[in-house]
């Protein structure tokens, strides 16, 4: 009998745990994505943040939209890779910031 009482109490503060976990408002905006999509950017890029690309991460990423010879990359103190590329002959600096979004200049 104890230990049926003691099952249905662990069962019990369980299910009072997840509910406490569960949260019905939203983690962000909807107007700052977590990570941009190919079709989208944010307008206001580069956006500061905590940054979880590796630098290959981010050099593949920046490729992949185009660029190349992507050299020097370094993390900056706002969560924001910056380094240099060459697109269309011309070399460029680059940014990608922690939502993916990628700005030259």
């Amino acid at each position: 009998m104890k230990k049926l009482l003691l099952a249905a109490a662990f069962v019990g503060a369980s299910t009072f745990a997840a509910f406490a976990q569960t949260s019905t408002a939203p983690a962000t905006d909807g107007d700052t994505p977590a990570v941009a999509t190919p079709d989208s950017s944010n307008p206001t890029a580069p956006v500061e943040g905590a940054n979880s690309f590796t630098e290959a991460q981010a050099k593949d990423r920046i490729v992949e939209a185009g660029y190349a010879d992507v050299t020097g990359l370094k993390l900056d103190d706002k969560g924001v890779w910056r380094g240099t590329a060459m697109k269309d002959g011309k070399s460029m600096n680059v940014a990608l910031d922690y939502q993916g979004n990628i700005v030259a200049n």
